[in-house]
């Protein structure tokens, strides 16, 4: 197990990955299905190389783990696909920062699953990221991109914090790479029905691409992220994923030209400014000296 420092730079690396990930959407002119199936392919590829080289166990231990392993699959899927269609229908700093709202769901969904106690401020949390996603939306038309946009990169935030909180348990029993290895392989197989592989054309520009994103921004950085996991609390873990969009938005500026409006710069940080508040220990909870 890492120690807590080696812990912390893990998650910084995948995050900033998973930051850099978004740009994929604007670089390949491909739908988001196919995108998402040529990540999962590689990533898939070498993490398998890698339990290979380490000769890791990765044999499930039971057929409710393997159902589960399917099940995580399918959502990462919806995840991935769900993140790029938004990034695609409206600009990486709208998928990035509707995405971020993560935690937030991670708060609400907690209590559900895990029958925690319901706080007072949860809903508060809920409240301010509402208005921090009213001022990142520059447009409340529903036909239109920016607005589709912006609520497929809140479900893209919902599958993720279902994936985080359901990870927590599988992280108790398998290494970060199988669950890795397993999750983009049940991704990729789900992809692989619903893609239509015969109209697509690749150039080796898009392989290349693909390459990357699956190998150094999906095997790489989901591997970290689950690592990391296992040291740090989801907390943590959340605050630090926070930096996601900051290092999207940043290279998206930088790569893309795409310069965020005031407006949305001020939704963006209420809505980071909230799930930083959404990832802190509530003192309420905690018992008096």
């Amino acid at each position: 197990m890492a120690r807590p420092s080696t812990a912390l730079w893990q998650v910084h690396a995948s995050v900033f990955l998973f930051g850099l990930s978004g740009l994929f959407g604007k670089f390949l002119a491909l739908p988001a299905t196919a995108i998402v199936l040529g990540r999962t392919g590689f990533a898939t590829l070498a993490l398998g190389l890698v339990l290979a080289v380490g000769r890791q166990a990765v044999k499930l231990r039971s057929l409710r783990d393997g159902l589960g392993m399917v099940l995580l699959g399918g959502l990462l899927a919806f995840h991935w696909v769900s993140f790029f269609h938004s990034i695609q229908l409206a600009t990486v700093a709208i998928g990035l920062l509707t995405f971020s709202s993560f935690p937030v769901f991670v708060t609400v969904l907690e209590p559900l699953l895990f029958k925690t106690p319901w706080r007072w401020r949860d809903g508060a949390i809920a409240a301010l990221v509402v208005l921090g996603v009213a001022l990142v939306i520059p447009e409340y038309r529903l036909g239109s991109d920016t607005t589709l946009g912006a609520i497929w990169g809140l479900l893209s935030g919902l599958s993720f914090a279902l994936l985080q909180l359901l990870n927590k348990g599988y992280r108790k029993r398998y290494g970060a790479v199988a669950i890795a290895f397993y999750q983009d392989l049940f991704a990729f197989l789900c992809l692989l029905l619903v893609t239509p592989l015969a109209s697509l054309a690749l150039t080796p520009q898009d392989l290349g691409l693909l390459l990357v994103l699956g190998v150094l921004c999906t095997a790489v950085a989901h591997t970290l992220f689950i690592e990391s996991l296992a040291v740090l609390r989801a907390q943590t873990a959340s605050v630090i994923s926070g930096l996601e969009p900051v290092y999207g938005i940043a290279l998206a500026a930088l790569l893309l030209g795409e310069v965020p409006v005031p407006r949305t710069l001020v939704g963006g940080a209420i809505i980071l400014g909230t799930t930083l508040w959404a990832s802190l220990p509530d003192k309420s909870l905690e018992a008096p000296p």
